[in-house]
């Protein structure tokens, strides 16, 4: 088995998520249809971080295993490089029905110690917000939530920053059964842009189901004055000592995120990042 990595971005409107579902269009059932297309069997895909129905990604990154045969059809009688066959006839395959909601990037050969999961160091999203005071670009509407008041983008970029860290995020996520919801946010900076739309950028190791979109609808509760500046980073620090939270999650729509990146150490060490990364998380 030879193993591929793909950088690909998508579109995420018409996509029920990230991961197959039964009679549903998911990303991922039309990459792994359109890679049996070209290889002659059926190809799983390991994604760096599954995203929500509706959500959007401009970097996102998986990986393949291909044997020798499906190696083989891929090329052809062309002389081309398997990394450069699967490129061209990938992204021939996923725009032979004149659609172009999934943009591959590039594709290349990796060591069998890459994992695209689980070699990640971090990924980043932005969250794209306009309130009253911003311009609305007609041509970024699909991807930006409105806001019908006008927010304080200042107290919510102190919230954001008090936010920040290794914390236990379960006030801000959906817990899964067996998963530990703890994790490393790196970054949380609010900024208004040149036409004052309200852009959140976030930075972790990884993120909890439903984390990045209840952040931000934290952050909101704070731009309208709903909630103080601190409530964020209190209810982070009440979970950290164990404290359920005990109010419901404020999870903003999925059309207003895009995935924008996703980063990886240098080959020697995909297989000990991946190691650290199975193993569970803690506060220690």
């Amino acid at each position: 088995m030879t193993r591929f990595r793909i950088d690909l971005g998508y579109r995420g409107t018409e996509f029920y998520g990230w991961a197959k579902q039964p009679g549903l269009r998911t990303v991922q059932a039309t990459l792994e249809a359109g890679l049996a297309r070209i290889t002659g069997d059926e190809v799983a895909t390991i994604v760096a971080g599954r995203t929500d129905s509706g959500v959007h990604a401009r970097r996102q990154t998986i990986h393949i295993d291909l044997p020798a045969a499906g190696i083989e059809k891929l090329i052809g009688n062309s002389s081309r490089p398997a990394e450069a066959a699967l490129l061209s006839r990938l992204r021939g395959v996923l725009t032979a029905d004149d659609t172009d909601d999934i943009i591959i990037h590039s594709a290349s050969e990796v060591p069998e110690a890459f994992d695209a999961r689980f070699s990640a160091l971090w990924r980043t999203y932005q969250y794209r917000l306009a309130d009253r005071r911003s311009f609305i670009d007609p041509l970024l509407t699909p991807v930006t939530l409105k806001h019908k008041g006008e927010l304080d983008a200042e107290a919510m970029a102190e919230a954001a920053r008090e936010a920040q860290g290794l914390h236990d995020f379960l006030p801000f996520c959906k817990p899964r059964a067996g998963a530990t919801t703890i994790r490393t946010l790196y970054e949380l900076e609010v900024t208004r842009d040149q036409d004052a739309v309200i852009m959140i950028d976030l930075r972790a190791d990884a993120f909890c189901h439903h984390m990045v979109r209840a952040l931000v609808g934290g952050l909101i509760k704070v731009g309208s004055g709903t909630w103080p500046v601190t409530r964020p980073a209190e209810l982070l620090s009440e979970a950290d000592v164990g404290i359920d939270p005990s109010y419901p999650m404020f999870v903003t729509p999925a059309h207003g995120l895009v995935l924008t990146g996703v980063g990886y150490p240098e080959a020697e060490l995909y297989a000990s990042r991946a190691a650290e990364t199975m193993a569970r998380r803690s506060q220690e």
